[in-house]
């Protein structure tokens, strides 16, 4: 199986605001690294085939979304926590609004399976409202979770 990951968030400005400058200016660099990536299998692109920015979560369009599968969960762990990358997570207050509940989920795929915003959404509404199960979870419901646990995903 593979691993799909979903990430929201609520920007704080656009790519003129100076508040977002290391945050935009990052963005094709940090998804360029992530496609090099042992593990990587696939990530959601807008038609720019840039980023995925010009999408949004299905019924919030105020919400930006990062979707990316990846072989395991070792691999995407090694991107976000190990990488230049965690250095911008790190950051992530400066850029996003920052919200009282979860805005990212894991769930499992068959190798092949290409999950769309719809598919994420319902995996994320399920998470929050049961918690983790085999459906949805988050860094903490994964074997071998210490990394994740110390500097998990909101």
């Amino acid at each position: 199986m593979h691993l799909a990951e979903v990430n929201i968030g609520r920007v704080l400005g656009g790519p003129d605001d100076p508040r977002m400058a290391d945050f935009f200016d990052n963005l094709a660099r940090i998804n360029a690294l992530a496609e090099r990536m042992p593990g990587f299998v696939w990530r959601l692109k807008d038609a720019t085939g840039d980023s995925a920015m010009a999408l949004r979560w299905p019924g919030d369009p105020t919400m930006n979304v990062n979707m990316s599968v990846w072989e395991s969960a070792e691999d995407l762990g090694r991107f976000v926590f190990q990488t230049v990358h965690r250095n911008i997570y790190a950051r992530k207050p400066d850029f996003f609004e920052m919200p009282d509940r979860p805005t990212f989920v894991l769930w499992w795929v068959e190798p092949g399976h290409i999950p769309t915003l719809e598919e994420a959404k319902a995996r994320l509404d399920h998470y929050l409202a049961h918690g983790p199960s085999d459906r949805a979870f988050g860094w903490a419901d994964l074997p071998d979770a210490k990394a994740w646990l110390e500097r998990r995903c909101a």
